[in-house]
């Protein structure tokens, strides 16, 4: 048996922007669009940690997202991934942080997203994502254990 790959050292953000990327195809979505809602998806866990360390106040997020939400096409329609709802939005790839391990870790939670059914996949991701996120950073990055097989929620 060959030795396990040593784990990736990578941040939580591109961490769940490739996790919900990766739902987000399985759901039916185009990659691009998928990457989209990655981003999305990571921008708004990042809001929800910094108002619970006090970094960005309620208000001043609400305005923020007010001033960007009137700057979106009125044909703009929301999508429910992850626990989140969101505006699709045209973005850059969020992923080149894995480097020459893009490839590993994608196939690692491409597997894992194929294990469920989508609804379900849909339901239970972010949980799914906690599992195998990188621990709080200590310094720059973290590590990022692959999943190597769904795990009961």
């Amino acid at each position: 048996m060959a030795p396990a790959p040593p784990p990736i050292r990578v941040n939580r953000a591109p961490a769940l922007t490739l996790w919900a990327t990766v739902v987000a195809e399985r759901l039916g979505y185009s990659p691009a669009t998928a990457l989209t809602l990655g981003r999305v998806v990571a921008g708004s866990s990042a809001r929800a940690k910094a108002r619970r360390l006090g970094i960005i106040e309620e208000t001043q997020e609400g305005e923020e997202r007010h001033s960007r939400a009137a700057a979106l096409n009125p044909r703009r329609h929301t999508i429910h991934l992850l626990g989140r709802d969101m505006p699709v939005l045209a973005a850059d790839d969020g992923t080149r942080t894995f480097g020459d391990r893009l490839g590993e870790a994608r196939a690692a939670l491409e597997a894992l997203a194929a294990s469920l059914p989508p609804a379900e996949l849909n339901r239970i991701g972010f949980r799914l994502y906690e599992r195998f996120r990188p621990d709080v950073p200590t310094s720059r990055s973290s590590t990022m254990l692959l999943p190597r097989s769904p795990r009961p929620i």
